[in-house]
């Protein structure tokens, strides 16, 4: 018997040994599947094995430790309602898993079991499943007029055959796909809405993803909390809503003073104060708009009642003075009453008040919320005099003005004479001249000095009879003059000068100078 060598014995055992493992098999078609979430998936598997045997158990596992008994799926709390062996105990070994998640992706083997001893074979590599959810991705940043794209992605690669379907706020989209893109042209802020996707024939949808549209504030709109009335003592608050991305700064003005910030501003225990037009400022980084104005009216009863008294408090019997009653409220005081102090009735009502007699006087005003009375004025009437008072005040009047009338007349007709004799007194001894005298040196008698004194005769009338005794003295331009030699009081020296004495014809036939003494003559004092 011939010997073979060595090397052809281990290529025969190579040969015996492939063609008995080329009878145990397990084919996966695919070997990679990737499974979009909650979809159903089907792998699909075919097993070969020796002539002979005959096949006692099939199943499915995901764990293949060796050493280690392979758990049943079927038999995995996990699995078990979701597993449904699609094969038989042949060759096929297919099965579907339904309603996958992301825990299902593990990689899958196919084992049987044959009734001989050591007839056991589990296919490796298994088939790889990988699930996978879709996410939408969208830009960070958008301004209101962009021109947007939003992708529908997932973490491996769906067939080619999947077709994606767009939804905005859960309404199915038509135009703008391509792909598993959404193309939107010049988006507003109409366009901030949720967009999702998903794949045709499968219920999955991607989570909805709000669309980050970026526009300045718009409209501005004040509520006030709590609405109606407001009286003076309540809780207000303002509140400001403001359409805006990102979200504004809102600050408050009353009138145009800034008062406050943010989008509640509240007023507790307001006043009347507090009343006037609020407006709120909403601005961000895209630009500001302000509100329309809103108006707080803060009710409150009547105040600083005031009692005005047109022209003066004091008047005569028979006339009036006029009260005003003055008031601080809101809504206005309409209804006012007067009293006298120390009497409870009312004595008047209306917002003046005319007063006939003496006493004090306030007045009380109304509105819906409340009353105050004022302080209280004083009214004082004087009584009128009687008529036969005013005939008597008359009569002495009138007989007092007759007297001064009277005096003035005696004191006018007095000084009249005063000033006449004053005249003819100083006429006196002056420039007195005559015709047939002439004295050119003054001569001392009775401390009075003499100058120039001439007598002249006037013309006689021939027809005239001839009377020595009666004599004419006229009187004329009387000069004083001191003497130089001799110094004395103003008061007790008179002096005489340039006298020009007129006497009738009789008269002057006297020759001598002693006849001037003769003659009546009246001297008068000069000052």
């Amino acid at each position: 018997m011939s010997q073979i060598p060595a090397p052809s014995l281990l290529l025969v055992f190579m040969l015996m040994i492939s063609g008995v493992c080329s009878q145990w098999s397990v084919s996966y078609s695919p070997s990679h599947i990737c499974a979009l979430k909650d979809s159903s998936v089907i792998m699909n598997c075919t097993y070969t094995y020796p002539a002979g045997y005959q096949i006692k158990k099939v199943f499915w596992t995901k764990a293949f430790i060796r050493g280690v008994k392979p758990p049943d799926l079927s038999k995995d709390p996990e699995y078990r309602q979701r597993l449904q062996y699609l094969g038989d105990k042949q060759q096929n070994c297919t099965i579907r898993l339904s309603h996958v998640t992301l825990k299902d992706s593990h990689e899958y083997y196919f084992r049987f079991i044959t009734d001989i001893p050591d007839g056991k074979w589990t296919g490796k590599p298994g088939v790889t499943l990988t699930v996978t959810d879709l996410q939408v991705e969208s830009p960070e940043r958008v301004t209101e007029g962009d021109s947007v794209r939003l992708t529908c992605k997932s973490s491996c690669t769906l067939t080619d055959r999947a077709t994606f379907i767009w939804y905005r706020n859960s309404q199915p989209l038509t135009t703008g796909i391509i792909g598993n893109q959404l193309n939107l042209w010049r988006v507003s802020r109409e366009d901030t809405d949720r967009y999702s996707c998903g794949v045709d024939g499968h219920s999955y949808r991607s989570p909805a993803v709000q669309l980050n549209i970026r526009y300045p504030p718009e409209n501005p709109v004040i509520s006030i909390s709590p609405s109606g009335e407001i009286m003076e003592g309540d809780s207000v608050t303002l509140i400001c809503s403001s359409d805006s991305n990102p979200p504004a700064e809102i600050s408050w003005f009353k009138g145009g003073t800034f008062v406050g910030s943010g989008r509640i501003y509240s007023i507790s225990k307001i006043s009347s104060d507090d009343s006037g037009e609020y407006k709120c400022r909403s601005i961000n980084e895209h630009g500001e708009k302000y509100s329309d104005a809103v108006t707080l009216n803060v009710m409150y009863p009547p105040r600083n009642v005031l009692v005005l008294i047109s022209g003066s408090g004091e008047i005569v019997s028979g006339d009036s003075v006029t009260l005003i009653c003055s008031s601080d409220s809101n809504p206005p005081a309409l209804n006012f009453s007067w009293f006298k102090e120390n009497e409870s009735s009312a004595v008047g009502s209306g917002q003046s008040f005319s007063a006939l007699q003496s006493g004090r006087f306030y007045c009380q005003a109304h509105n819906q919320h409340g009353s105050q009375r004022s302080d209280a004025v004083t009214v004082t009437v004087h009584h009128r005099l009687g008529w036969h008072v005013w005939l008597g005040i008359s009569v002495a009047c009138v007989g007092f003005f007759i007297i001064i009338i009277i005096l003035f007349i005696m004191r006018k007709r007095r000084d009249a004479n005063t000033e006449d004799l004053t005249v003819k007194q100083d006429n006196l001894y002056s420039d007195v001249t005559g015709r047939d005298v002439h004295v050119s040196e003054s001569a001392d008698f009775d401390d009075a000095q003499y100058t120039t004194v001439a007598f002249s005769k006037p013309r006689r009338d021939r027809n005239a009879p001839d009377r020595r005794d009666s004599e004419e003295i006229q009187y004329a331009t009387v000069q004083h003059h001191k003497n130089k030699q001799t110094k004395r009081s103003e008061e007790n020296e008179s002096q005489y000068d340039n006298i020009r004495i007129h006497q009738p014809e009789s008269a002057v036939r006297r020759s001598n100078v002693e006849s001037v003494e003769e003659a009546s003559v009246i001297y008068s004092r000069v000052k």
